[in-house]
């Protein structure tokens, strides 16, 4: 049996994202080994013709080992797939935690797709917190997102299902290299942790830790809707800062808006994002224009809130007296 570190799912209400691929099979398995409570979901993008038996078999597992099984049949995305499929995934998890309480979202990430993102990233330009896209536990709005096999490679993670002769599906899309994370995949991160594996694993340790004394230079004081302010400690962290609270509201920078970021004091970031710097604070929020009353605006003045904030607190009926870290 993998050793996976469960003890904190223990008296949590888990939901495991499911696929019957590899690594959620094998997820699956590993919380079953280790009497860990959870249900699963499963969605149905219906672009492979096997999508219908994942579906049936992840009820029938369910079923077998007295689990709920949520599924929900996604719409036929004709651009963008990955990133429209991704946005239609979590929103149905985020229903889910809205209408059942789970405390846990547990998703089977693992080594590979680690090393993947990180690839990718690298490619296009990134910082240390940009290169480490995914985290063991992420704090989201109502739930934390969990990812127990960040050390494990896929090829552990196949043995395991094989040796326990445990069933799962291979995704034929994986092999597809019109996806720019599959190019990655089969032209370089396998052949790496085929070779390189547990020094990758322990560079990826040590990244993180790096990662954490990175992020110390900076600290979120207030998150109301989607408002966020931040305590710059430097004022080097504003671009790191902007970076990592942009990719939790579901958005991610270019270089390009990174460079902007660390130049400008005020700005609009792609027509939807407001970015303030001032007095050591750095406000996000989204961008609107809308006429406000006087009164509104000069308490906004009074309290030292940014110009293009201002529309967002007034949209959202968020007071300016009460936003602002003492």
């Amino acid at each position: 049996m993998l050793k996976v570190n469960t003890q904190p799912l223990i008296n949590k209400k888990n939901l495991l994202a499911f696929s019957a691929g590899v690594d959620s099979s094998a997820l699956f398995f590993i919380l079953i080994e280790n009497h860990i409570k959870f249900n699963i979901a499963i969605v149905d993008y219906g672009v492979r013709a096997q999508s219908k038996e994942e579906v049936a078999h992840a009820k029938a597992l369910a079923k077998k080992h007295k689990l709920f099984c949520h599924t929900i049949q996604a719409p036929k995305f004709t651009k963008n797939f990955e990133k429209q499929a991704r946005d239609f995934r979590y929103e149905f998890f985020d229903s889910l935690v809205t209408i059942e309480g789970y405390d846990y979202i547990l998703t089977a990430h693992q080594l590979n797709d680690q090393l993947e993102w990180f690839l990718m990233r690298l490619s296009k330009g990134a910082g240390v917190s940009e290169l480490l896209g995914l985290e063991a536990l992420s704090k989201r709005k109502n739930y934390t997102l969990v990812r127990p096999l960040l050390n494990y490679s896929k090829a552990e993670l196949l043995h395991y299902l094989n040796m326990h002769n445990y069933p799962y599906f291979v995704d034929e899309s994986n092999s597809d290299k019109k996806y720019e994370r599959n190019k990655f995949r089969h032209q370089f991160s396998d052949a790496l942790l085929a070779e390189y594996k547990e020094g990758i694993a322990r560079s990826f340790d040590y990244l993180q830790k790096d990662k954490e004394v990175l992020e110390s230079a900076f600290t979120l004081k207030v998150s109301q809707k989607e408002l966020r302010i931040i305590t710059l400690h430097a004022q080097e962290a504003k671009v790191r800062a902007a970076d990592i609270t942009f990719k939790k509201l579901g958005y991610l920078l270019s270089a390009a808006q990174r460079e902007e970021i660390e130049k400008e004091q005020s700005l609009v970031i792609g027509g939807a994002w407001a970015v303030e710097y001032q007095d050591g604070l750095l406000y996000i929020a989204p961008y609107m224009r809308t006429d406000m009353p006087k009164t509104f605006k000069e308490v906004c003045r009074v309290n030292k809130i940014p110009s293009k904030i201002r529309p967002y607190l007034f949209q959202e009926n968020i007071d300016p007296t009460l936003i602002i870290p003492h």
